[in-house]
């Protein structure tokens, strides 16, 4: 623990914190499979993996910067992307130059990475390097674990091999290239509230299963893999736009099938139709993102000719977000690793409740903290911290009269002052008996304090809930 004066003056750095946070995250999208190269080809992964600078907490540092007189130009963010089988030269990755959006977010992308016959691997991760201009080191990030493949499957997928399939509430993107040609991609994406096709972003969609029976107002979603013939519900993770039901149809040398039931692969063809319409597919003219009206089939009633517009390549996608804190001082050292919090279990109780955090990427030198408060914190591995429970009394709360529940926030604070926040909350619930709308005893003696302590150590203590933000 710290000694109490440097105690004092954390702590009320953090409140500071708390109130008005600073913080500086960096979110890397990348699709969940690559399809390997062979010979002298490169297969660019498609969608190429992107990279977002977003937070109040990048302004601060540049004003931080140019407090130390290093200009504006010393703050610029650049960076490198490769496979993290590469050695550490920056002449195997590809360099990312950051530029500035109308929303403030700094965006960049690695267009022209991809995985050679060479490399025997069936899985790997990417390594994101990231520096200001003049040299100082940001950190490493990695993004999750991607999948090799040597091609889209032909085969109707069985869902015993589900590693392919792709899940109702997962994520994915959609992308379509005229005439197969690499330079006429385009991705399905939003802006300004509306869908869009874009060569150069690209948006991750929550692929959701419906209920085709119920009106399209309620719209409940369902759980299982995608099949074709579903109805299914497109919505943008990052701005939760929405387009309106939708049939999703496999697609053969341009046809839409309109009698297949089966399990969507990885990089399938597949089209969009519009439930109730008339043949109206989702379809892209250039960057316009409008409906097609598909033509029958004379001789074949189970297909309907579409135009290349309306047939679209179907990827899963993956999103790592990783969110620090420069607020409580100058930090020189990388900020990396940066540690990502998964999932919390609470142990004991009486005295002493312990609390693991679990997830990746911990070191010795995080401490956990309750909102304002630290936490007596043990290194078990770089999946596990250990943590003894503040008392509620650290708050200001006393258990005797806790009569609504008290939430703080569990912070990861690092042994320099780096703060690394998370979405997860800790929860103190008071007992039954002082629940609001109840009557709270005020003419207690005052011999009975030992006595009420004494159950209260007991058994609310233990009364304990773990909430986790989505």
């Amino acid at each position: 623990r710290s000694n109490p004066y440097q105690a004092t003056v954390l702590r009320d750095g953090v409140r500071r914190y708390l109130q008005l946070p600073a913080d500086q995250t960096v979110l890397i999208l990348h699709a969940k499979v690559a399809q390997k190269s062979y010979g002298n080809e490169k297969r660019f992964f498609c969608p190429p993996p992107c990279v977002y600078l977003s937070g109040p907490g990048w302004k601060l540092k540049q004003e931080q910067i140019k407090a130390r007189d290093m200009g504006e130009a010393g703050f610029r963010v650049c960076g490198y992307m490769g496979l993290d089988s590469m050695g550490s030269s920056l002449m195997e990755t590809q360099k990312l130059s950051f530029e500035e959006q109308p929303d403030a977010k700094g965006f960049s992308c690695a267009k022209a990475l991809y995985i050679s016959d060479t490399d025997k691997r069936k899985h790997f991760r990417l390594v994101l390097r990231l520096f200001f201009s003049n040299g100082q080191e940001i950190g490493t990030f990695h993004s999750k674990l991607i999948k090799v493949i040597s091609k889209p499957s032909q085969k109707k997928q069985s869902l015993k091999n589900t590693d392919l399939c792709i899940s109702s509430g997962s994520k994915v993107s959609l992308f379509n290239r005229l005439r197969s040609q690499t330079v006429s991609t385009r991705y399905l994406s939003v802006e300004g509230g509306a869908f869009i096709a874009s060569a150069r972003q690209w948006a991750a969609f929550t692929l959701h299963l419906a209920d085709e029976c119920c009106p399209r107002s309620e719209f409940p979603l369902r759980e299982g893999y995608i099949r074709y013939g579903s109805v299914v519900q497109l919505v943008c993770t990052a701005t939760g736009v929405t387009l309106p039901p939708l049939i999703i149809r496999k697609v053969m040398k341009q046809y839409a099938m309109l009698d297949v039931d089966e399990p969507i692969s990885q990089l399938h063809k597949c089209a969009f139709q519009f439930q109730g319409s008339d043949r109206m597919y989702l379809c892209l003219s250039t960057e316009k993102v409008i409906q097609f009206q598909a033509s029958p089939c004379p001789k074949e009633s189970n297909r309907e000719l579409l135009n290349d517009g309306s047939c679209w390549t179907i990827i899963s996608t993956e999103t790592v977000e990783y969110t620090f804190s420069e607020s409580l001082g100058c930090v020189r050292e990388p900020v990396s690793p940066v540690p990502l919090i998964a999932a919390l279990q609470l142990t004991g109780g009486g005295d002493v409740a312990m609390l693991e955090v679990q997830g990746e990427y911990f070191h010795a030198h995080l401490k956990v903290w309750f909102g304002d408060v630290e936490a007596e914190t043990m290194y078990r591995s770089p999946k596990s911290l250990v943590c003894v429970v503040p008392d509620v009394s650290a708050f200001g709360s006393d258990w005797r009269w806790l009569r609504y529940p008290l939430t703080v926030p569990l912070l990861l604070i690092r042994d320099d002052g780096l703060i690394y926040s998370s979405s997860f909350t800790f929860t103190y619930t008071p007992e039954q008996s002082c629940i609001p709308g109840q009557q709270v005893l005020s003419d207690i003696p005052q011999d009975s304090d030992k006595l009420l302590d004494s159950i209260h150590q007991e058994f609310t203590r233990t009364n304990f809930h773990l909430f986790m933000q989505s």
